[in-house]
């Protein structure tokens, strides 16, 4: 369902506003999947805000966006140790970033991969293993769903 390595992972995010944590994010994006655009996914991103912040409260904050072209549902990873202000619905600063971008065309798979890193980012003990965790292979590990029983 989600396709998420540790390349996917920001450990330390520069970004001091909502605008430059969606640039930052945009670049992660880039730097993986060399064939997209990260002004193009910047516009996407911010063209969403405008709608309402994707600041979900207890410092997390879920940007996500619809590109055309895109091949696959693509998920990145950022944590801002020091916070950044983000309009989230409950005014605190925003840690965790989970971006989330889908093919225009698939919305089942799409609104299914929202699900889960939602249901992951609503636990409390997860939260504050993103925080502490010293590794993208740690993140990673939380995001990866069990295996599913026969």
């Amino acid at each position: 369902m989600l396709q998420f390595n540790r390349q996917s992972v920001l450990l330390d995010m520069q970004a001091i506003s909502k605008e430059s944590a969606l640039e930052e994010m945009a670049e992660i994006v880039v730097n993986n999947y060399h064939y997209l655009d990260s002004t193009n996914l910047y516009s996407i991103l911010l063209e969403r805000e405008q709608i309402g912040s994707t600041g979900v409260g207890n410092g997390v904050a879920i940007p996500h966006g619809k590109v055309e072209g895109l091949k696959e549902i693509i998920f990145c990873f950022g944590r801002s140790l020091q916070g950044v202000s983000f309009e989230a619905i409950d005014n605190r600063p925003v840690y965790l970033f989970a971006l989330l971008l889908s093919p225009t065309n698939i919305a089942s798979e799409y609104l299914q991969a929202l699900a889960h890193v939602s249901t992951v980012l609503k636990q409390h003990t997860n939260r504050i293993k993103l925080l502490r965790s010293s590794s993208a292979q740690e993140i990673v590990t939380i995001f990866t769903p069990p295996p599913k029983k026969q």
